[in-house]
This record gives structure tokens, C-alpha cells and sequence, in this order.
């Protein structure tokens, strides 16, 4: 027992000493200019990750463009348009390039909109620049089975979309409504974030999905193109001479994992040859 306190005490000192040495060496070590790449991939429902990611990125002065690596098929309101407030400030402060993936639809797309540019693959899905709200009726199936709810309300519309009976007429005027109102604001964003008149974006603002490349026809994305050619066109925007280096999100570190062998990118860059026998199994 008392060699494996020992033994981890000298770790323990190891990697304070190692910290130290990553310091020194980085005043002095020529490293290269940075891309960071956020990945905003399922639904949207949350925006606090993406927002506080690319905040972080914005305030490293060793990042000089961020690719938004997109893979969504949309999601709550909301959130997209946090995502999209954030990504129209940042580019105000460095380039922004999107790179989408398989699908980058609906709320997928409104993120997207107020990039620098917007790189899609030729079989990408995008579009879909819509509003949709889907509520069953389970009226006949509950009549069916003999079960009956009691509501208690404080005005006529409080348990407006409700779905154990059919809605009204007045109600779907309501929720109607509402709709065409977030529509009419998700066409403004993509006129505003692409720079084309609100009427042209109106006119394909029908839910209508497109391929990469019938968006690029559209006027919805800027180029075709892999992620790889994402990374080139944000470092030639952002002026970066010769390959940039690629960062994304840090990934949890503990001391388990130096107890394992495993050791943060900055100690492999500036010590690539070391070698920590595992203490525990891995």
C-alpha cells in the first residue's frame, strides 16, 4: 500500500512539473493559428452549450474563425433563435462558417442563416423554412373506453390545443395566428441573415425541403463542399497562412486519467514520446 502512494505521490509531482514545462513552452513554441469547430448535431431544444461554446471561442484571440458543423433537423423556436442571435454577434467579431451535414433543416437552417458563409454537400437536406405544431385528437378513442376530463380553467382558452377534444374554430384562429407570426419571423431572419428580400425568401418559405444543391440555386447556402473544404475557405477568410490547427469542445479531464496514462493535447504536442505505465486497468 505504502508503494502505491508513492508511486502516485510521484505521479502527482510529475504532472505539476509537466504543467510548468507546458507553460514555459508555449511562450516559445511557434504554434499555429486556430479554427474552432462547434457541433450542433439532433433536435434543438437547448441552446445554452452552443451559445456558451461559441462565446468561449469568440474571446480566444488564438482562434480566428469558427465552423458551426451543422447536423440537425430543427427543433423549439426558442432556442434556434438564441443560437442564431449568437452566430449574427460573432460574426461581427471573427468569420463564421457553417458546414452542414446530412440534414440542416427547419431550425437547422435559421442558425445557420447569419453565418459569413454557408457550405452544404451536394445531398445535403436544408430548407424546410416553416412553422408546424401537431396536436392529436384522442376524443374518439377516450369516448371508446368510457374516460371523461374534468378541466378547471380561468379563462376559455386556457386548455386551448388540448387533445382529449377537438379543437374549435376560434382556437385554430388563435393558434393560426401564432404560427404565421414565428413564420413571419423566421422569413425575416433568413432575409436579414442571407441578405435577400424578404418577399424572395417568402416565396420558398413553404416548409419545402432542398438538396444542398438546390439550396446553392436558391441562394440558401453559398457553396458545395465537405467539412474539409470548410476548414479551408474559414482560414482563407480569416487570412491564415498555411494549414490551420482544428479545436473543438475540451473534453473532461480527471486525474484517473492520469493515473491511466491518458494526458491532455497539450502535453502530447510538446512531449509526443511520453509513456505512463497504467496504475489502475483501463
Amino acid at each position: 500500500m505504502k508503494k502505491v502512494c508513492l508511486v502516485i505521490s510521484g505521479l502527482l509531482i510529475l504532472l505539476v512539473v509537466l504543467s510548468a514545462a507546458v507553460v514555459l513552452f508555449q511562450k516559445n513554441l511557434p504554434f499555429k493559428e486556430k479554427v474552432a469547430v462547434v457541433r450542433i448535431e439532433g433536435p434543438i431544444m437547448d441552446s445554452k452549450n452552443a451559445v456558451d461554446e461559441i462565446k468561449g471561442h469568440i474571446k480566444d484571440a488564438s482562434i480566428k474563425a469558427i465552423i458551426l458543423r451543422v447536423d440537425s433537423p430543427g427543433g423549439a423556436v426558442g432556442p434556434s433563435q438564441e443560437i442564431y442571435e449568437e452566430v449574427k454577434k460573432a460574426t461581427s467579431k471573427k468569420k463564421i462558417v457553417v458546414s452542414m451535414g446530412s440534414i440542416a433543416a427547419s431550425g437547422g437552417y435559421y442558425i445557420s442563416a447569419p453565418a459569413t458563409r454557408i457550405i452544404a454537400n451536394p445531398g445535403t437536406l436544408t430548407g424546410s423554412i416553416g412553422v408546424i405544431m401537431e396536436i392529436p385528437n384522442l376524443e374518439g378513442l377516450m369516448n371508446k373506453i368510457g374516460v371523461k376530463t374534468e378541466v378547471i380553467k380561468s379563462g376559455k382558452h386556457k386548455d386551448i390545443a388540448s387533445v382529449f377534444r377537438k379543437m374549435g374554430k376560434e382556437e385554430r384562429v388563435i393558434l393560426q395566428g401564432v404560427l404565421d407570426d414565428v413564420h413571419e419571423q423566421f422569413i425575416k431572419a433568413v432575409s436579414d441573415g442571407r441578405n435577400i428580400p424578404f418577399d424572395k425568401v417568402k416565396e420558398i418559405a413553404d416548409g419545402r425541403i432542398f438538396t444542398g444543391r438546390q439550396a446553392l440555386d436558391a441562394g440558401l447556402v453559398d457553396k458545395l463542399g465537405t467539412l474539409e473544404d470548410a476548414v479551408g475557405i474559414a482560414a482563407k477568410l480569416a487570412g491564415i497562412k498555411g494549414e490551420p490547427e482544428i479545436v473543438s469542445k475540451k473534453e473532461k479531464f480527471s486525474i484517473i486519467d492520469i493515473l491511466r496514462g491518458k494526458f491532455p493535447k497539450e502535453f502530447s504536442d510538446v512531449f509526443p514520446s511520453l509513456k505512463i505505465k497504467y496504475i489502475f486497468a483501463p
